[in-house]
């Protein structure tokens, strides 16, 4: 019979072994060396343009696209696996084909500004194909066959729609108009994009430059200090690592190999299963793309399509991210006090006082937020920050960043950011042929014809949209076409822009833990090694408040800071206690095993306090007394065990 510490050295070593990405192609010697300054130089010379040297929004847009396409094509093969360092024909050719799109458009852009999408030249139009095929493959590469299928699907669309009956009829066009028009500012270069060029990279390299300097590896720390020693403290760390990460990471899965490497053999030593440790890890670390200031590079996004200030959307964003991590805790905690499930010893968590000394490691990201809330342009705090980053590692010969240190944090910036570029750019070819087509209006002309005059069928509506679109698909991306697809609509049944953006988001956001593609769940099973169905049932169990908190945004906007003090903090608790009832349903336990008579009324009693009634409120408020009164006679009448 294997030991709690058996299987945690078991689970470390498949940790060990398992590979993120495999496609991914591994230089040595000079090759490594000329890849990393490449890609180096890439990431600042973002940091330049936006900086100190400014271009033309469409030369600099497309040299992001079609620059970081051909780092793309160099670094991730076109097979399963890597093939060792070398990069075929076909790559090259790929590469030179990007970069020759890029001269293109950069030698004839105040052309192509006139003509583009009304009297494109044969060039333009060979261009443009050369470049969104192109666009479709590095999206394929580094995001997998999801976003492409969907996209291709869309492309079909514009050259069949006219055959089509119905909503899906219109006049057609021809195809070097729409090729002109979808490799320009109203597709692969539009908004998408302006969002993953301007702010998304940035971030990007904000969190490379914190990792680089040792803040990751602190926020672990800080996490085991504080939590590794109480009931389920390693579940505990892994929840609050996943909000500590999620300050400045952008990807669900990326999260939960970074984190889940050390967090899942911690949990199975104090005694938990496999399916519930990777559970908690995908749960968690899914959550950290709803916690400010980077969300996923959601909010960026989200900014740039509805002119919502940025600092406005990360504020709105602060109380869901909360209730998502107060449900979170609730269902570990619990699962804790059932199972008897113990901390980690005191003599194996960090000091407390050497953790406080190098508390100065927080200091880029205090200032990040304290730029940001100051009204400094986003790109600017941005720019503070990775200095900030730099200048704080100076303080401990442990953390100095020299040279060799801030290229390689400029190369991982890089690394991190191209399936962001390329998602956004695929992305763009979607919204272009929405609004091309005009397909976008007369869905949301659907969506209101089914759903009448309830708004709440609508926003069903809209949750179903934005789960099936993340199913496989990178956050950003399934978050771009539900809101081109239906946000319009949402807002034409008078949701607010910030209710209707923030909610398809939100649940765009924990598609990665939602079956049957359950991307962050799939990989802590991979890391874990417990089947992968469980994980994202389980993983589902751990987050179902989650699946409630985005139509409070509609029935209580105070969710979202929006309104007075008072109501705020009504909200606030309401909610808290709504979520918590959610917890107490789902894990059959409030002090004693709870019955499904006993499951339902605390259930209808958080929906009851998650509605923003007040007649809601107090009944759900006398229910969660009634179950908690109940719970302490159970315990009175069995010795309080």
């Amino acid at each position: 019979m294997h030991t709690h510490e058996t299987l945690a050295t078991e689970d470390a070593e498949r940790a060990d072994k398992f590979e993120f990405g495999a496609r991914t192609r591994r230089f040595d010697g000079w090759r490594q060396h000329a890849f990393v300054g490449l890609s180096a130089a890439y990431c600042l010379f973002h940091i330049a343009v936006l900086n100190v040297v400014p271009l033309d929004e469409w030369v600099f847009r497309t040299i992001h696209v079609t620059v970081g396409s051909a780092i793309a094509f160099l670094l991730y093969s076109a097979r399963s696996t890597g093939g060792g360092g070398r990069v075929p024909w076909y790559d090259w050719l790929a590469i030179l084909l990007s970069l020759a799109c890029c001269a293109y458009i950069w030698l004839n852009v105040d052309e192509l500004i006139g003509r583009t999408g009304v009297l494109p030249t044969q060039m333009d139009a060979v261009v443009a194909a050369i470049g969104t095929v192109l666009v479709v493959e590095i999206t394929r590469r580094t995001a997998g066959l999801a976003l492409p299928i969907i996209c291709l699907v869309f492309i079909a669309y514009v050259f069949v729609g006219p055959w089509l009956p119905g909503i899906l009829n219109y006049r057609g066009y021809e195809v070097d108009l729409f090729f002109s028009f979808i490799y320009s500012m109203e597709g692969i270069f539009g908004m998408t994009t302006a969002a993953s060029s301007q702010f998304i990279i940035l971030f990007v390299a904000f969190a490379a430059f914190l990792q680089a300097s040792k803040t990751g590896e602190y926020f672990i720390n800080l996490a085991i200090g504080l939590f590794g020693g109480v009931r389920g403290g390693p579940a505990k760390v892994t929840v609050v690592s996943g909000v500590l990460f999620g300050t400045i990471s952008g990807s669900a899965v990326a999260n939960v190999v970074a984190s889940g490497m050390f967090s899942i053999p911690m949990m199975r030593r104090v005694g938990y299963s496999r399916t519930s440790a990777a559970a908690v890890e995908a749960t968690s670390s899914t959550g950290g793309q709803l916690v400010p200031p980077v969300m996923g590079a959601g909010a960026f996004l989200m900014a740039e399509i509805t002119g919502i200030p940025y600092t406005d959307i990360a504020l709105a964003a602060l109380i869901p991210a909360g209730l998502f991590y107060v449900a979170n805790y609730a269902h570990v905690d619990i699962e804790a006090i059932k199972q008897n499930i113990r901390g980690l010893p005191r003599s194996e968590l960090p000091s407390i006082p050497r953790l406080l000394r190098q508390a100065y490691l927080l200091a880029p990201l205090i200032i990040l937020i304290w730029t940001l809330l100051s009204g400094f342009s986003v790109i600017r705090a941005g720019t503070l920050g990775i200095v900030a980053a730099i200048v704080t590692s100076w303080l401990s010969r442990e953390t100095r960043m020299g040279v060799g240190a801030t290229i390689r944090a400029l190369d991982d910036a890089t690394r991190q950011s191209l399936q962001l570029v390329a998602v956004c750019a695929c992305a763009g070819i979607i919204v272009g042929v929405l609004g091309l087509t005009g397909l976008g209006g007369r869905f949301s002309a659907m969506i209101l014809s089914i759903a009448g005059e309830s708004q709440f069928l609508a926003l069903l509506f809209a949750m179903l949209i934005a789960l099936l679109l993340g199913m496989g698909m990178p956050t950003t991306a399934a978050y771009a076409i539900a809101a081109a697809v239906v946000a319009p609509g949402l807002q034409q049944m008078g949701i607010p822009p910030l209710v209707a953006h923030l909610f398809i988001f939100y649940y765009a956001v924990i598609s990665a833990i939602t079956p049957p593609v359950a991307l962050a769940s799939f990989a802590a099973a991979a890391l874990a090694g417990s089947d992968p169905w469980k994980t994202s049932f389980e993983s589902v169990r751990y987050g179902v408040g989650a699946f409630v908190v985005p139509f409070m945004f509609f029935y209580q906007p105070a969710i979202l800071l929006q309104g007075d003090a008072l109501s705020i903090v009504v909200a606030v608790i309401t909610a808290v206690l709504g979520v918590l009832s959610l917890a107490f349903a789902s894990e059959a336990w409030l002090g004693m095993p709870l019955g499904w008579p006993m499951r339902g009324l605390l259930l209808c009693g958080g929906l009851f306090l998650m509605g923003g009634a007040w007649w809601g409120d107090l009944a759900g408020g006398a229910i969660l007394v009634f179950a908690y009164a109940m719970a302490r006679i159970y315990r009175s009448k069995n010795g309080g065990s």
